[in-house]
């Protein structure tokens, strides 16, 4: 006879910063606090190194380098470098090199303050100067960054932010750990029985709460990462022009695409965010792209129509979800 374990206990903590949601979940309730102030420090450092809109962070500073070399702090390098494997895995669908194409469009600034803004824009077609005009030496820690090119690492970051602070507490404090970042979501450690539950939704809102409105689906997330990419989060409207933060490279215009919301399972949270961006800048065909990556995806259409590809868990019923 087997005995059946107790779920293990878990407990959540919510905030926020890098100028998004911040959640984290730890399997040991006891944990969390300390968990807590270990990711607070973590996420400063990230911000101090890659923040677009900070005149002091490391990443402002490449403006001012004229081209030349120089050497970054071993935190901005790897951000750096997982960009420019994003670009490269995607063939340019996302690329850091969009930062002024980002200023170009209004976004020059936090989220919160972008809506409050009423200076007309004047978009134009242009493309972003490209990814491998920018070169990371990991030998010598240098990056070069050509003359009157803005990074944005906005497409890699937050994920990539979330992947290291999950694997970080989770060797740390020996429990299972789960970091959302503005729902860039990372796993580590032993996941709870059935593994970490986590609902995507169409539609922006807390996560205790069922959403009104829009599609949702719910997974179970053993390891890796899940993201999901949409452009209805973060719109605004600017000189009778509707804008979102998606930008696509190709014309450093925000991006039309077919898809509404697009949800990426990977390896890491980093991956599925980089699938997820990529896929709504490719739009028709996307997912026929991912199903040859092998990611498991869910897009949206924006009439609402659901799409999946290979490895999707399949909607549960009413009788197997109340079970």
């Amino acid at each position: 006879m087997t005995a059946a374990l107790a779920p293990r206990p878990t407990a959540a903590a919510e905030w926020r910063a890098l100028g998004t949601t911040v959640r984290l979940v730890v399997t040991d309730p006891a944990l969390l606090d300390s968990c807590n102030l270990l990711l607070a420090r973590q996420l400063a450092e990230v911000d101090a190194a890659c923040s677009r809109f900070r005149t002091d962070s490391e990443l402002a500073a490449l403006d001012t380098t004229h081209g030349r070399p120089v050497r970054v702090s071993p935190l901005l390098a790897e951000a750096l470098a997982v960009a420019l494997r994003a670009a490269g895995a995607t063939d340019g669908a996302v690329d850091p090199t969009v930062g002024s194409a980002m200023d170009a469009i209004g976004y020059d600034r936090d989220f919160t303050l972008v809506r409050e803004d009423d200076r007309p824009v004047s978009l134009r077609v242009r493309r972003a100067p490209g990814w491998r005009k920018v070169t990371l030496d990991p030998a010598t820690g240098t990056v070069t960054v050509p003359e009157g090119v803005r990074l944005d690492l906005g497409a890699t970051a937050k994920a990539w932010a979330a992947d290291r602070a999950a694997r970080m507490l989770a060797d740390t404090a020996g429990c299972g750990v789960l970091v959302s970042l503005g729902g860039d979501t990372a796993v580590a450690g032993e996941p709870p029985a059935g593994g970490w539950q986590i609902r995507v939704q169409d539609i922006t809102g807390p996560v205790d709460e069922t959403p009104a409105q829009g599609s949702y689906d719910t997974v179970g997330l053993r390891s890796g990462g899940l993201a999901t990419s949409g452009t209805g989060a973060r719109r605004w409207r600017r000189g009778g022009y509707d804008l979102h933060h998606i930008v696509d490279p190709r014309t450093g215009l925000p991006v039309r695409s077919p898809w509404r919301t697009v949800s990426v399972a990977a390896a890491t949270c980093a991956d599925a965010n980089a699938a997820s961006t990529a896929a709504l800048v490719r739009g028709t065909g996307a997912e026929r792209w991912l199903t040859r990556l092998g990611l498991p995806a869910r897009l949206v259409a924006h009439n609402g129509t659901v799409v999946t590809t290979p490895g999707w868990p399949a909607p549960r019923t009413a009788l197997e979800a109340a079970a």
